[in-house]
């Protein structure tokens, strides 16, 4: 049966940090970092289904969802690799599973390669680190970070608005999954865009070009370390296709994949298929 989900918020670095916990306070840790362009929302539905057996946190980072939006935080992908850690170390988390999902994937990795003893299992979900495998939605932005120029600067800041919300989540779906989307996702989500916001999300775009020059390092994390992995891959993501999925398993050879009938918001149409697979991922590294 779904266990409550708890709604938190505490201080970190002097910022009001909201999250969401599920879970007994002993049992095995899964941290939760969210991606673009939502929160700790995007875990509504799973933290319920796991939470008999396991801890669920998902913050919602600085500047997303009902998190502060501080005037000096570093609003990176460094800022917010570090901010995870520090989150992590306030709550007193010594190992955890990680879930990888879009920026959350970059940010939990950053934790990785700081600390890989403390990572106790991958779960990997349209959260890619190879660039040859990028889809062709990437195009464009890989031409702006090669060229930034005020024009592409303003195609950037478009993209930030509720359509290009509901584009995010639901642009690359075929009508029979398009249809499983609930408007909430882009209409809440952007109801908490402000100004200051927005600015900083366009400024998260242009730093995503540092990622790139990260990946070899996250591959040589992966090949050195093997930690448990399990792949659920929606491959309709005009970003993340079914190529970038199998990539890992380069690295990974032994990593469980299982390739969805899904987008790039799994867990809002394929949650049946996902937590089973998690349930028993997990259970068999408990």
């Amino acid at each position: 049966m779904p266990v409550p989900v708890f709604h938190r918020t505490t201080e970190i670095d002097g910022i009001a940090t909201f999250y969401r916990e599920a879970g007994p306070q002993d049992a095995p840790v899964v941290l939760l970092p969210h991606g673009y362009p939502c929160s700790s929302y995007e875990f509504r539905n799973l933290m319920p289904l796991l939470g008999d057996r396991w801890r669920l946190l998902a913050p919602d980072l600085p500047g997303f969802g009902l998190s502060a939006t501080p005037s000096d935080f570093s609003y990176t992908f460094t800022g917010y690799g570090d901010f995870l850690g520090r989150f992590a170390e306030h709550l007193g988390l010594e190992r955890y599973a990680l879930y990888l999902h879009d920026y959350g994937s970059q940010f939990a990795l950053q934790l990785a390669l700081a600390a890989p003893e403390r990572v106790t299992a991958l779960i990997i979900q349209n959260g890619d680190i190879y660039e040859d495998a990028l889809g062709p939605k990437y195009a464009w932005l890989k031409e702006f970070w090669a060229n930034p120029t005020a024009a592409g600067r303003a195609k950037l800041a478009a993209n930030v608005s509720e359509e290009g919300y509901r584009d995010e989540f639901a642009g690359d779906l075929p009508p029979h999954l398009a249809e499983r989307i609930p408007p909430d996702l882009w209409k809440l989500h952007w109801a908490l865009t402000t100004p200051e916001r927005k600015a900083n999300i366009v400024g998260l775009f242009e730093d995503q070009a540092t990622t790139l020059a990260r990946f070899p390092a996250q591959q040589a994390y992966l090949r050195e370390h093997r930690p448990p992995t399990l792949i659920v891959w929606g491959p309709h993501d005009g970003y993340m296709p079914e190529q970038s999925a199998r990539a890992y398993r380069r690295d990974l050879p032994d990593a469980e994949l299982h390739i969805l009938d899904a987008g790039h918001w799994a867990l809002e149409t394929s949650l049946a298929e996902i937590v089973p697979l998690m349930r028993a991922f997990l259970s068999a590294r408990a």
